[in-house]
């Protein structure tokens, strides 16, 4: 199961999701668009996701990122457990979500020109990342 730090608890997501109420998905961003916040293709959260500290969307985004990944794992872990659908993805016990992150990150930037793969939903650009950087042995 990867490890979800505690300081992202329920209460911190809620948070979050304050946030992201609060500054409002509406204003204009020149890295990344609303419309990436649809989450319809594996480019769109690479957008999301991709926005560094410095840009004012970065709070935003960074929480967005965050859940997404932090849902998927969740799922992930629960539908694979013993006597269920077999493990895609085997991260160590140690893994955080900002490892997610990164390991999506790198994995995005290395297939950005390929446009199959970018337009796929987001999850399984996510899962494939995950599975390439803790692949599952045997």
């Amino acid at each position: 199961m990867m490890v979800f730090n505690p300081l992202y608890s329920s209460t911190r997501m809620l948070s979050g999701v304050a946030v992201l109420l609060s500054l409002g998905l509406c204003q204009g961003a020149a890295a990344v668009e609303n419309a990436d916040f649809r989450f319809d293709t594996t480019k769109e959260l690479a957008a999301v996701c991709a926005v560094q500290t410095a840009e004012p969307e970065y709070p935003v985004a960074r929480q967005a990122c965050r859940a997404f990944i932090e849902a998927t794992g969740q799922y992930h872990d629960l539908v694979s457990k013993p006597g269920k659908l077999r493990r895609l993805v085997c991260y160590p016990p140690t893994a955080t979500i900002e490892d997610g992150v990164s390991a999506f990150n790198t994995w995005a930037a290395a297939h950005a020109g390929d446009a199959k793969v970018m337009g796929e939903p987001p999850v399984v650009g996510l899962v494939r990342a995950l599975a390439a950087k803790y692949p599952c042995k045997g």
